[in-house]
């Protein structure tokens, strides 16, 4: 049975790095020792060493050990006997093109339908989804398709943020970008805010957090859904 953290953020505003969703997690991996890091998105570009020791402080917090995924020699070996996983944000055409190239996206989809506890941030929350197509990161690097793990039926947008009446900014808004997408796809997108999360157990989706989120429906209106909602009915 799948068993899934999807969070738009890592970390909020004055707080520590996962520290508002320390809670959950210590529940979300009670049964796990140690964690199975992906560092593969590398923000800022920092290295897989840097990215997996800042996750090692905080994850010392609820008393778990975490290994990053680089230090192993086989990859796709590592995530078939991982107790927990999370793969952490960052650049997701990077996450991405690191997964196909080890040949791990399919094996990584498997084992958490499969029932490892998995946890994504940012961008290791936009492989949650059907494809990557609705990140707001840049194309800095080429994955060989942008299909990701189809763990959950729809597509994410995290960090959504709305419109700033008050800003100067005459670019595209995310909702803008996101009606852009539906122009030629489909999939629903759920604009995920700042310090929402879906907890996913077995084919049940729910929202949580204290915000709403924003679905996107091709040729619909879109819809602001309330902290509680089951999503199972996006099939």
């Amino acid at each position: 049975m799948k068993n899934i953290l999807i969070a738009s953020t890592s970390t909020l505003a004055n707080q520590n790095y996962l520290d508002y969703l320390l809670p959950e997690l210590q529940l979300h991996f009670q049964n796990c020792n140690t964690i199975l890091f992906i560092p593969y998105a590398r923000p800022g570009g920092i290295s897989h060493e840097e990215y997996t020791a800042m996750v090692s402080l905080a994850f010392a917090k609820i008393n778990k050990k975490v290994i990053g995924i680089h230090e192993f020699e086989d990859a796709n070996q590592a995530l078939k006997n991982a107790e927990g996983i999370f793969t952490g944000g960052g650049s997701t055409f990077v996450l991405v093109s690191q997964l196909y190239k080890n040949n791990s996206i399919e094996i990584l989809s498997e084992v958490v339908k499969n029932g490892t506890p998995y946890l994504g941030t940012s961008a290791g929350s936009n492989i949650c989804g059907l494809t990557m197509q609705t990140t707001n990161d840049m194309p800095i690097v080429y994955p060989p398709s942008f299909k990701t793990l189809g763990l959950i039926p729809f597509n994410l947008n995290p960090h959504y943020l709305d419109p700033d009446t008050n800003s100067n900014h005459m670019g595209e808004t995310r909702e803008t970008r996101i009606k852009e997408f539906h122009a030629y796809n489909s999939v629903p997108v759920l604009g995920l805010r700042e310090g929402s999360w879906l907890d996913v157990k077995g084919d049940k989706i729910t929202l949580k957090g204290d915000l709403t989120a924003r679905l996107f429906r091709q040729n619909q209106a879109p819809e602001e859904l309330e902290s509680g909602t089951d999503l199972s009915f996006l099939k």
